[in-house]
C-alpha cells in the first residue's frame, strides 16, 4: 500500500460536510440550543509501525494524530487514524481522537470520530462527529458534528453542538 498522505492531501483541499444542524431551532424545555464553535487547528500526524502479525497482514496504514485546537475550542486532542487504498484515487480513512481542553470555557473531554472515502479522487461521505456520551466534565452530554475545512495549508473548523443546560 502506498503512503497515505497522498489521500490526506486531496481530502485536504475539499471541505467536509459533516452531519450538523444547519441553522439554529428554537429549543424547547428539554431540548438544548443549537451552539457553534469555530477556529483552527495544528495537526501532527505521524506513520506507525504494525506492532502485531494481524496489524502487519492487514497492510492498513496506521498513523498517529496530535492536534492543538485554537479559538472557541481550546483543546488538545490525540488519535489513532487507519487508512487503506491508494492515497491518490481511491480508498478510506476512519479516525477516533480524544479531545480535551475548553469548549466555550467548559471544561471536559470529548470523542471525535471521523470517516471518509475517496472514490475518483473526490472525498465522498467524510463525516466527523462527536461521540455520544463521551462528553465529561462541563461537556457531559455534548452531541454534534464538525466541519473542518482545508486551505494554504491551514486546518478551520466548525463545530455545530448541543450541550444541556446551555
Amino acid at each position: 500500500m502506498k503512503t497515505l498522505t497522498p489521500l490526506l492531501s486531496a481530502l485536504a483541499v475539499f471541505t467536509v460536510t459533516a452531519v450538523a444542524p444547519a441553522t439554529a431551532t428554537t429549543p424547547t424545555a428539554t431540548e438544548p440550543a443549537a451552539m457553534h464553535a469555530t477556529g483552527h487547528f495544528d495537526v501532527k500526524i505521524s506513520p506507525q509501525t504494525p506492532d502485531n502479525p494481524q496489524a502487519r497482514a492487514s497492510g492498513l496504514a496506521r498513523l498517529s494524530l496530535d492536534k492543538q485546537f485554537h479559538g472557541d475550542l481550546d483543546a488538545t486532542s490525540q488519535g489513532e487514524m487507519l487508512g487503506a487504498g491508494d492515497g491518490t484515487t481511491s480508498g478510506a480513512y476512519v479516525a477516533l481522537e480524544k479531545v480535551s481542553g475548553k469548549l466555550h470555557g467548559r471544561s471536559g473531554t470529548f470523542v471525535l470520530v471521523h470517516r471518509a472515502l475517496m472514490v475518483d479522487g473526490a472525498p465522498q461521505e467524510w463525516t466527523v462527529v462527536v461521540v455520544p456520551g463521551s462528553g465529561t466534565g462541563e461537556l457531559a452530554g455534548l452531541a454534534g458534528a464538525m466541519t473542518i475545512t482545508i486551505a494554504g495549508g491551514r486546518h478551520d473548523y466548525e463545530l455545530a453542538y448541543t450541550l444541556p443546560g446551555r
